[in-house]
């Protein structure tokens, strides 16, 4: 018995080596070896900076239906081609027109006070002379989802409610149902205006814009976001008891029926072995009118033509084709990766795997997949790679992409989401204060290596992502 106990024993110990010595890694040595280069180019480049730096110099705010966003679309083809991408062509995407046009808040009674504020982008403008009215306030969007019917007849509702700093961002999607669905609902009750607390975690006397969506069946109501130092203000006036009167003029314009053209811009890195088999990177091109669009989404952009930029200069093209995608009209509803994925349909199953970047300042410190069950032993080896440079695995295996990835992640394509630090992100997100000033040079280093590490992992391995 101890005999037979002893054979099984050594026959189960060199089974073990065998399967050790027999596992496929989804990389050779070589490529090992070609990733530890690439990590050292990225992160000795300033590539992404200097991209980031051409972008908002030479165009600017760039929101969907501007001449700069026209601009943008020129420019975004001419870099592509700049930096060595194999193909570069664009993708239309129409929406509608909108006129930003001027705004004017204020205090009238009982204590008078002039108020920053921005309109909310897709607002229906007041009437040529403003409105005149009663301010109620509301803690949060909940709060004004429980107000009686009719209860704002003839009011201005005013929400409140501030946003939390996170390092993950967390704490905008509780702040933005104020933004997206206030409208609505305020109109709902009876109310002729919403005045927000701009969604943002800063205390500049700069308002925060960002889209509302209007339902279908209710009335379009004006709508506009205050500074948060002038949203405090307010709610001090309304904390004394007293009627609180505000005047609000916006001369914005919704032209539903009048279509303006713009463009996906997609560049392609063509893969050796399977040029239809598509790794995806991207960001988006279009950014509000206000600021230059350097954060928002300009970071994205400089981050993932660097990162293909940076493959392309290798003397051997990576197995899978590299795709890079610079969405169009992703403020206004992520109306270009909707559009990427009606033309694309026929192919999507081709695409392999994609990320994007859509948010933060600094690091990225983690990475959470959205692949099948086989496919996570080769997402730990990429999390083995990028660790150096203080990326951690989430044990989550859930991501669908970020922003306007995601679009294509519900449509089948596996994911994988990196974190950056955004701690100061929405200080400036959507403001006058999204300039080349708020971006880390340092930082889009470790950005650019990051996503250049994955990129080659991806488009150099034969994994099924999905499986």
């Amino acid at each position: 018995m101890k005999k037979a106990t002893s054979w099984t024993y050594k026959i189960s110990i060199i089974m073990c080596l065998m399967i050790a010595s027999t596992k496929s890694y989804a990389l050779s040595d070589q490529d090992l070896t070609q990733i530890q280069m690439l990590k050292e180019t990225a992160l000795s480049s300033n590539l992404a900076y200097e991209i980031d730096e051409s972008l908002t110099t030479e165009v600017g705010a760039r929101r969907v239906g501007t001449v700069n966003d026209k601009r943008a679309v020129d420019w975004a083809t001419a870099k592509m081609k700049q930096l060595g991408f194999d193909k570069v062509w664009t993708e239309e995407v129409t929406h509608i027109k909108w006129i930003r046009g001027t705004v004017e808040a204020k205090i009238i009674s009982p204590y008078p006070q002039n108020m920053v504020a921005i309109a909310l982008g897709g607002s229906v403008g007041t009437p040529k002379d403003g409105i005149k009215a009663d301010v109620v306030e509301f803690e949060n969007f909940a709060a004004l989802e429980a107000a009686a019917p009719n209860s704002l007849k003839g009011k201005i509702a005013f929400i409140s409610f501030r946003m939390e700093r996170k390092i993950d961002g967390s704490g905008y999607e509780p702040a933005v149902k104020s933004r997206g669905d206030g409208p609505s609902m305020a109109a709902s009750k009876g109310a002729i205006a919403l005045l927000i607390r701009s969604v943002g975690t800063d205390d500049n006397r700069v308002a925060h814009t960002g889209g509302l969506s209007y339902q279908d069946g209710i009335a379009k109501i004006p709508a506009a976001a205050l500074s948060n130092p002038d949203a405090d203000m307010l709610q001090r006036q309304v904390a004394r008891g007293a009627a609180v009167k505000v005047f609000l003029k916006l001369t914005a314009e919704r032209k539903d029926e009048t279509p303006v053209i713009t463009a996906n811009v997609i560049g392609e890195i063509t893969g050796s072995e399977s040029p239809d088999d598509y790794v995806v990177i991207g960001a988006h091109l279009d950014s509000w009118d206000v600021g230059t669009g350097a954060v928002d989404d300009g970071i994205g952009v400089a981050v993932t033509l660097a990162a293909a930029h940076h493959i392309a200069n290798l003397k051997e093209r990576p197995k899978r084709s590299l795709r890079v995608i610079l969405f169009a009209a992703e403020e206004v509803g992520l109306v270009g990766a909707k559009q990427y994925v009606m033309d694309n349909k026929d192919h999507m199953d081709r695409h392999i795997i994609g990320a994007e970047w859509d948010f933060g300042t600094g690091l990225i410190y983690e990475m959470e997949p959205g692949v099948g069950p086989s496919a996570l032993n080769t997402i730990r080896e990429l999390a083995e790679l990028l660790a150096p440079l203080g990326v951690s695995l989430n044990p989550k295996n859930t991501a669908k992409g970020d922003s306007d990835m995601s679009a294509l992640g519900n449509a089948g394509m596996p994911a994988v989401n990196f974190s950056p630090d955004g701690l100061q992100y929405f200080d400036y997100h959507h403001t006058e204060n999204d300039t080349l000033d708020k971006v880390d040079p340092e930082a889009l280093k470790q950005n650019t290596a990051v996503f250049t590490i994955f990129s080659y992992f991806a488009t150099q391995s034969d994994v099924d992502f999905r499986k």
